[in-house]
């Protein structure tokens, strides 16, 4: 069935980070969005370059993409039936929601996947706590580089949240083009895939960097599903969602891709790099390093057997060398592991 091309809405990113830019420069093509960064002076030069020269250079603003530095104007921009995009880190999602309270605020989404290090929430626990649950909100993920995404490339992306009306809205502003976006009811799902395969992409590109080959790799990303599912399982979501596109897909493209941060860490720790250096060459967050303590810290409270995640963290934070972790990993009896979620 042929759908009406949708009406030009009002879209306000607020996050001027890579992701954050791409995705307005990929609707900014049929919406009239603003794109709001904190920083002020970088704004500004953004502005005068039309290109965010920083965090994703090479990819030139579309005239429907404009920058603002006032903070109440972006959000002024998506009021009535616009769409608010929240684009930053986990770390970043409370403070932001905290500006937001008080103010007329339309439909909201956000991009960021992790958990809250210091209440080990989810991004949709974190919005609850502060702005209640009458705002129509939602998860946008998928998986996505935001290189590929601000050069027109082909992704696809899902769309979470239990309001029917929030999807529908979403899936029309942001679907068109080279972009698919697939609606699903599972926010938890969709988060704890988007969060978790990141602390993955760590192992793996630890694996690579170590030269322990494809068959390692194939090994790590599998059992990492495994890892992912039984979290997410426990916490409400539902299985079927861990093997789509926030789950298994999100996790083969972070894994495996050069463009990954996280895995980039992964490669930087094989290499005897320290985490400070990584971090500080990257230039750029990877959410897997805060994730990877929280998760460790939720999945212990939980009962659920984490071993991949739980060498990460030691690696990161313990001191533990990264051969190691494998040695540990490999000589786990393999009867103690399976796909099955843990018990509710």
């Amino acid at each position: 069935m042929q759908h009406p091309t949708p009406a030009r809405r009002r879209i306000a990113v607020l996050g001027a980070g890579a992701w954050g830019t791409a995705v307005a420069i990929a609707v900014a093509a049929r919406h009239d969005v603003l794109l709001w960064g904190r920083n002020t002076a970088a704004m500004e030069e953004i502005a005068a370059a039309r290109d965010n020269t920083h965090y994703l250079p090479g990819h030139p603003f579309p005239p429907g993409l404009r920058v603002e530095t006032d903070f109440d104007a972006a959000v002024a921009h998506a009021g009535g039936d616009g769409l608010l995009i929240a684009a930053c880190p986990v770390a970043g999602l409370r403070p932001l929601l905290h500006s937001l309270k008080g103010r007329p605020i339309p439909n909201l989404v956000w991009l960021c996947k992790g958990f809250e290090y210091e209440t080990g929430l989810l991004p949709h626990q974190i919005f609850r706590d502060v702005l209640g649950d009458t705002i129509p909100s939602g998860a946008l993920s998928g998986p996505s580089f935001a290189q590929e995404v601000a050069r027109g490339l082909p992704c696809a992306l899902t769309i979470a949240s239990t309001s029917a009306a929030l999807r529908d809205s979403v899936v029309a502003a942001v679907h068109g083009g080279m972009m698919r976006v697939y609606s699903s009811e599972d926010v938890i799902g969709v988060e704890v895939g988007g969060a978790v395969k990141n602390v993955m992409a760590i192992a793996t590109g630890i694996a690579d960097g170590l030269g322990l080959g494809l068959n390692a790799r194939a090994a790590l990303i599998t059992r990492g599903l495994a890892e992912i599912t039984r979290l997410g399982s426990t916490l409400g979501g539902n299985i079927e969602t861990f093997m789509g596109l926030t789950g298994m897909g999100d996790l083969i493209l972070t894994c495996t891709g050069d463009l990954s941060r996280n895995r980039r860490v992964g490669l930087g720790l094989a290499q005897g790099k320290a985490l400070d250096t990584i971090v500080n060459e990257l230039g750029h967050v990877a959410e897997g390093v805060p994730c990877a303590k929280a998760v460790r810290e939720l999945a212990a409270r939980l009962g659920v057997d984490m071993p991949i995640t739980n060498a990460v963290a030691a690696v990161l934070f313990d001191g533990q060398q990264p051969l190691d972790m494998v040695t540990r990993i490999l000589a786990r009896d393999p009867r103690d592991e399976t796909l099955t979620p843990a018990p509710k």
